[in-house]
């Protein structure tokens, strides 16, 4: 176990030190995870990292070398450092499951314990949930734009190494079929793909040499990089070498609407009618989705997709929200929050279509139609992890189902209000 105690910020010990000092640490606390909007332009987002905070809360632990690093550099006090020294989570956190939509307001994740044991986790909590969120729903709008084509995650070589690997967990969460990652592959189980690069076409004295090599290597279903020099050329080489067999071949550059409707074409015309076109080069879901009507059989997406497509953060935030049982809000302008305990449902008509999403207060749960659902479930109670959590196939499959349900408006790429509206329900008096 490595600990994930110090993935956090300064200011969290010195209000843990202070509090302890003065006797309010112990307090009961709720604290809230949740987005006052979403980035500029989307409809939804995705939960994701759900699974990799629980895992991270369960290893927050200050063993020797931990506590010898604030002690050296005088973060806390010895009463302090003494109290970290034993410090295990033993609260409750309900939280809305990986794959599950969120909307501006949805209380994601609710932690329930001590100020002293809830506050220390939220620089964490916002690290993890912020990033993989982002790229998942980033993600989820390109698989929605590739209609049911493969995607394949390949933007390691742009982000953090460790960065990467979460990328290439959250994206296919979202729905990606394969990443190139791995690491991702060996943590996660996730399916990994890969061929050749530009760099082995170079090596070799000739383009023939190098298709001919890897045909040698990895068989005639291999994916051949056909544009290092002259596309057309490329291809006809690639199935003069590898024959009307041939897996796929992969165009990275230029115009690739237009480059993959004359690889087909050329395709068909040698043969080859069941190979597949493999496009890649700067895609975001938009250029996806500009490509639907293309003979396109996968995408290749990176950079776009470990950025979050130009959110890279989800804008979450980590707040108290309620002390001793009595409702507390923060009313500064533009960063308000709303008291109390929360909880959410989502009301569906009976096709199943979402209407809207509810957050009412805990204590005064509303009526839950029988097209309706709760949104939270128990994660952890007395701090240790429920069976309820599910594992990353079934949250792809809730993803998939939460998709179909929102209205057809939501699902556009164009700017607009969230697919559903949040609804708030006043404490009743």
């Amino acid at each position: 176990m490595t600990s994930t105690a110090l993935l956090t910020d300064h200011y969290e010990l010195t209000m843990l030190a202070a509090a302890l000092r003065d006797g309010t640490g112990d307090r009961p606390c709720v604290f809230e995870v949740f987005a006052r909007r979403l980035p500029d332009g989307r409809r939804y987002g995705v939960v994701a990292g759900v699974n990799r905070l629980l895992a991270a809360i369960r290893d927050f632990t200050f063993g020797e070398a931990e506590i010898t690093q604030l002690r050296d550099h005088a973060v806390v006090d010895d009463a302090t450092l003494e109290w970290l020294a034993n410090y295990r989570f033993t609260g409750q956190i309900d939280g809305y499951p990986e794959g599950e939509l969120y909307f501006p307001g949805s209380p994601i994740l609710t932690v329930r314990a001590s100020f002293a044991e809830g506050v220390v986790l939220e620089t964490l909590a916002l690290s993890i949930l912020n990033h993989d969120s982002a790229i998942a729903s980033a993600a989820a709008r390109m698989v929605s734009a590739a209609n049911g084509r493969r995607m394949i995650e390949m933007g390691s070589r742009r982000t953090h190494e460790e960065a990467a690997v979460a990328c290439a967990r959250a994206a296919y969460l979202a729905g990606f079929t394969a990443t190139s990652n791995l690491e991702a592959g060996r943590r996660h189980g996730i399916p990994t793909a890969g061929t050749c690069a530009h760099a082995f076409t170079l090596l070799h004295d000739s383009e023939e040499a190098a298709f001919r090599s890897q045909v040698e290597s990895l068989g005639a279903d291999t994916t051949l990089l056909v544009d290092t020099y002259d596309i057309t050329e490329g291809i006809n080489k690639a199935v003069a070498i590898a024959g009307a067999e041939l897996g796929a071949v992969r165009i990275d550059s230029g115009d690739l609407g237009v480059m993959a409707r004359q690889a087909r074409e050329q395709l068909d015309a040698l043969g080859a009618k069941n190979t597949r076109i493999v496009v890649s080069g700067d895609l975001d879901e938009y250029s996806i989705a500009a490509l639907r009507a293309e003979p396109v059989d996968a995408y290749g997406v990176g950079t776009s997709v470990v950025t979050g497509s130009g959110a890279p953060t989800a804008g979450m935030v980590y707040k108290l929200v309620e002390v001793d049982g009595r409702p507390v809000e923060k009313r500064s302008s533009h960063k308000e929050s709303r008291g109390g305990w929360k909880g959410a449902v989502r009301r569906h008509k009976d096709t199943g279509t979402a209407l809207e999403e509810v957050v009412f207060q805990a204590a005064d749960q509303p009526e839950v139609g029988p097209h309706d659902r709760l949104l939270q479930i128990p994660l952890v109670r007395d701090g240790q992890q429920t069976d309820q959590v599910p594992t990353l196939e079934q949250s792809r499959e809730r993803l998939r189902a939460a998709l179909v349900s929102v209205p057809w408006e939501g699902l556009k790429l164009s700017r607009g209000e969230p697919a559903i509206p949040t609804v708030h329900l006043k404490k009743e008096s």
